[in-house]
């Protein structure tokens, strides 16, 4: 067998690209984006696809059964773009018939000429980012979108066609009471997405939300306030047909983020752009965060890349470190071993309704989670935190509420 014989013999990949650009750059956010840098979305363009080619020589063309197209703001891109980054995707990849392929879109970028483009290159499923229904707190989450906006925007991406729509709320933000979390509810409901995805704020470390919080401009959010809100959200979302997947997510059954799931169950992704990060095999390594120096490191000769017509397979089954640190844009390698790789699939393996099956576990480490873990469980069911029924290890409701704490026992263990 061939060493691209022997890639394309694997579980396909997930692969995520990342797309650096905002037309404004949101307060409460420290994601790897940027507003004022139009001006290298040409030359990124043609990095990004340079990066994707690459990889697609270095793993031999590997199938993909899900793209996550993210950021930043990819609907911002020029609709020309991102069809030819589709089209650097398919010839560097084997796109999985009935792959799932996401793309992430700001309501204000949305009109149907431009989805329609989007469907006729593959993408499938329209992640929307309408955070809040109530125009008082999309002003201070600095979004450009109005509610009207946002229910607008789903409306045209059904009218073009889309039959996978996800919403992307937030919860815990200052000034939001009860009643207009209940209200966004509501109307997330009536619109009828095949998915929902809902995040607690964060206040992170330097980002202009956590200043204005520090200087008394906004108020503390309330932690209490947000168990409630999450509390009623587990019920609206059930009323409405939904399934709690994930902590953070619902779907109607048959539409959970099949993407995402491969985080969740500690399973192989790539990831192309500055920032991005990717876990193959053994090995977690990520991208220099700059776009600007990315562009230049992608702009040499085709002679500084590995090269691509040698065995690059490692005993890892994917690439070996050596290649991994001749690609010029990737910033930092890291060995994951037998231990941390068990202990992050508890991890994110607990955040899914599904839990942590004793079969699959024993499948993938030759151990059971209860010969590995076996006193961390016990001493989390004894909490309350988890429930074990027919060999699957399951967070309780309030360990859903408490999640932090029960996946920090697994990483506690394995230092």
């Amino acid at each position: 067998m061939t060493y691209s014989d022997t890639l394309k013999a694997r579980l396909p990949l997930s692969l995520y690209v990342h797309i650096p650009f905002c037309e404004t750059k949101c307060p409460y956010c420290d994601f790897n984006t940027y507003a004022n840098i139009d001006s290298l979305i040409s030359g990124y363009v043609t990095a990004l696809n340079r990066e994707v080619r690459l990889w697609g020589d270095i793993l031999g063309h590997p199938a993909v059964a899900t793209v996550f197209i993210g950021g930043g703001t990819p609907s911002y891109l020029p609709e020309d773009c991102l069809v030819g980054l589709m089209q650097s995707i398919d010839e560097a990849f084997e796109i999985r018939s009935g792959a799932e392929v996401t793309l992430e879109a700001n309501p204000d970028d949305v009109n149907k000429e431009k989805l329609s483009a989007y469907l006729k290159v593959g993408v499938n499923r329209l992640s929307i980012g309408v955070q809040a229904l109530e125009d008082r707190l999309l002003t201070i989450l600095g979004r450009r979108h109005s509610a009207a906006d946002a229910a607008n925007a789903y409306h045209i991406a059904r009218e073009a066609g889309f039959e996978n729509v996800n919403l992307d709320l937030m919860y815990g933000l200052p000034h939001q009471s009860i009643g207009d979390w209940d209200g966004t509810l509501s109307a997330v409901s009536a619109l009828a997405p095949d998915h929902v995805s809902m995040y607690c704020l964060t206040l992170e470390s330097g980002t202009p939300m956590e200043q204005w919080v520090g200087t008394g401009s906004l108020p503390n959010p309330d932690p209490d306030l947000a168990a409630d809100m999450y509390l009623m959200a587990q019920d609206k979302m059930h009323c409405g047909g939904l399934r709690h997947y994930e902590i953070s997510n619902w779907a109607v059954p048959g539409k959970e983020s099949r993407h995402n799931l491969t985080y969740w169950r500690n399973e192989s992704y790539l990831g192309v752009g500055p920032g991005a990060h990717s876990y193959l095999g053994n090995y977690r390594f990520f991208n220099l965060k700059s776009p600007r120096v990315y562009v230049k490191k992608l702009g040499g000769s085709d002679s500084s890349y590995p090269d691509t017509s040698i065995s690059l397979l490692g005993n890892n089954g994917w690439v070996n470190e050596n290649v991994l640190t001749q690609i010029p844009v990737v910033e930092s390698v890291d060995f994951v071993d037998r231990r941390l790789q068990m202990a992050e699939t508890m991890m994110m393996g607990m955040r899914l309704e599904e839990g942590i099956s004793n079969v699959t576990f024993l499948g993938r480490f030759g151990e059971t989670p209860f010969e590995v873990y076996g006193d961390i469980i016990g001493q989390l069911t004894d909490d309350g935190l988890v429930i074990v029924n027919d060999g699957v290890v399951r967070l309780t409701g309030m360990g859903k509420l408490l999640g932090n704490e029960v996946f920090g026992s697994f990483l506690e263990n394995d230092s």
